[in-house]
């Protein structure tokens, strides 16, 4: 099946916004009077905000009312946009750029696909809101991953099937997502964790898109 467009979750795929998380949330847990260790925040990977939330007040063993969960919730993300704000062109991870350029001169189409919020405020700052066909971002999705709604959307916005789109993702949601949406997907890091996607890379550094061909015949 031809490739006719590429699908990018943004955080660990594009740009690595994930110690900025770990970080806001870190800082957060410290707030509630508990530790929040890296180990602990492999379980946010690929989560939405407010189930991201549940997770860390559960490792704190702490509940809180709707309206405290809803403030701590801004005010992480008041602190992740900080630390967002300050990053430069040099935050995109190794290849990508590159990686784009190849698809741009071979015609196929470039598509976001993330649960970010912050995604447009974070492709202005590493300037290659230009690389993109299409932009779908948390803003315009309901359905959180594993539903295959922000790719199907993403599909959908560049004008092809879903067996025409390959989506790259390093969280095992979103990889599920892929599928369900009937998408060949591409796992960005540890095989063993990123089950069921019929390709995995290290990251885009050296990677082409004769090797995505291959890769996926």
């Amino acid at each position: 099946m031809e490739i006719k467009a590429c699908l990018f979750d943004l955080d660990g795929v594009v740009v690595d916004t994930a110690k900025f998380h770990f970080l806001a949330w870190k800082r957060l847990g410290e707030e509630l009077g508990f530790d929040f260790t890296e180990e602990d925040n492999e379980r946010l990977k690929g989560v939405s905000r407010m189930r991201s939330l549940d997770i860390l007040l559960e490792i704190g063993g702490l509940t809180l009312t709707q309206e405290e969960k809803e403030a701590a919730a801004a005010k992480k993300n008041e602190w992740y946009v900080e630390f967002i704000t300050k990053m430069g062109t040099d935050e995109i991870l190794p290849g990508v750029k590159s990686f784009f350029d190849q698809l741009k001169a071979a015609g196929v189409k470039i598509a976001l696909g993330s649960a970010s919020k912050n995604a447009m405020m974070i492709l202005e700052r590493l300037e290659i809101v230009n690389y993109f066909d299409a932009i779908i971002d948390g803003t315009h999705v309901e359905k959180a991953k594993p539903d295959p709604e922000v790719f199907l959307k993403g599909a959908e916005a560049v004008g092809v099937q879903p067996g025409e789109a390959v989506v790259f993702e390093d969280a095992a949601a979103g990889v599920e997502a892929a599928l369900n949406g009937g998408m060949r997907a591409v796992g960005v890091g540890d095989p063993a964790v990123l089950k069921g996607a019929q390709m995995h890379i290290d990251g885009f550094e050296g990677f082409t898109l004769e090797k995505l061909r291959a890769g996926l015949e």
